[in-house]
């Protein structure tokens, strides 16, 4: 039987925050986000990590969060490059950033070989997210047939301004429509405002929002492929100002009837660093966690 894989996001600079968040000391020890990511995905059950990064981050991996886990765990390495593209590949010579989540996700393609749950490196999830995650992939077996792990919006706030969240609307259990969205703390609820422009809705404050923890089968990789291509069909102009997000891809297959998302809702805390001065907050926070022993003070003996 194929182990389940946690494919980590970790190719992206954060502008906002003003530095490499995925490597940003959060622990007693000078441990990562990513550490506690790697730490909870093994105590649930994974078998595998694909870190996703820029190549010229190898190294600082592997001196780093690579020389903690690996041995605990089985470690592969998977490279977003701007030129790792399906056509046009002159605009990879004028391209800053990378072409977006589902050009991540695509690159773990050669390191995973069954089921697997996709992460973004800079944000900490908690335990119950990883259980919870691991208990939909182990019963349920039909291919198209994915989760996404959300979250209560006033969870994934951030006290210092707006944040990029998909929100979700669920019926009996799975999620109809994801809608990727600036999302900001209006004192007893909140303004959603769509980044394709749709008009401004409110949201309360307990409203489930998606942050790019999705658990999916095998198969997703076709659609990724597939999508990620008709992206390049797109004026240039429109390209490089886009990016292929994967929100948008699950949320192409709902409307279109071809999957089935299950909104699975966690309990734990979820910690984000969207500003610099989010930093001191997720410590603050992860000490908690760790006084309450959810985490030992030493994460990697």
């Amino acid at each position: 039987m194929k182990g389940k894989t946690l494919v980590v996001m970790a190719a992206g600079m954060g502008s906002r925050f003003g530095g490499l968040k995925q490597i940003e000391p959060v622990g007693p020890n000078g441990e990562f986000i990513i550490d506690y990511s790697v730490y909870d995905a093994k105590r649930a059950g994974f078998k595998k990590i694909v870190f996703v990064i820029k190549k010229e981050l190898e190294e600082t991996f592997q001196k780093t969060i690579g020389a903690r886990v690996e041995g605990k765990i089985e470690v592969a390495y998977a490279y977003q490059e701007l030129s790792d593209i399906p056509k046009k590949q002159y605009l990879a010579e004028v391209r800053e950033k990378p072409w977006g989540t589902i050009q991540a996700v695509l690159a773990s393609k050669k390191e995973v070989d069954g089921d697997f749950v996709v992460i973004n490196a800079d944000d900490f999830y908690g335990y119950d997210a990883y259980l919870k995650a691991a208990a939909f992939l182990d019963q349920d077996k039909d291919e198209n047939h994915y989760a996404s792990i959300t979250f209560p919006y006033q969870v994934t706030a951030s006290l210092y301004g707006s944040v990029k969240r998909a929100v979700c609307f669920p019926k009996e259990g799975d999620i109809k429509e994801l809608v990727e969205s600036k999302v900001t703390t209006m004192g007893d609820y909140a303004l959603a405002e769509p980044l394709n422009g749709d008009a401004s809705f409110k949201i309360e404050l307990d409203h489930p929002v998606a942050v790019n923890m999705f658990a999916f089968k095998h198969h997703f990789y076709d659609y990724l492929e597939e999508y990620f291509s008709r992206f390049f069909d797109q004026d240039d102009e429109v390209i490089l100002k886009s990016e292929a997000l994967l929100p948008e891809l699950v949320k192409e297959k709902l409307e279109e009837n071809v999957i089935t998302l299950k909104n699975v809702v966690s309990s734990s805390t979820w910690l984000g660093m969207t500003y610099r001065e989010d930093l001191e907050g997720v410590k603050s926070c992860i000490a908690a966690l760790i006084e309450k022993g959810e985490y030992p003070k030493k994460l990697w003996n």
